[in-house]
């Protein structure tokens, strides 16, 4: 996923002064909030418009990782 350095918020940014992040988002359309110097969160304004900017690989992997997580199982009798 793309950041844009613009739109990074700290989680304690984000904890002291949840109105401005709120601001920041509506004007941005999204923030991404980090935790320990790592990407943890996504604040989205929903009325903006697109939602994830996600490539055709990233998108792959998300379904991949829900199927996954769905089916273990199932995947792991397979796997024997």
């Amino acid at each position: 996923m793309y950041i844009d350095t613009e739109k990074i918020v700290t989680m304690t940014a984000a904890n002291q002064n949840f109105s401005a992040v709120a601001r920041q988002t509506e004007r941005d359309g999204k923030s991404v909030i980090f935790k320990n110097n790592r990407p943890k969160y996504i604040l989205i304004d929903l009325d903006g418009g697109e939602y994830l900017d996600l490539t055709e690989d990233e998108r792959i992997d998300v379904v991949a990782r829900r199927i996954m997580k769905q089916h273990k199982a199932a995947f792991l009798e397979l796997a024997k």
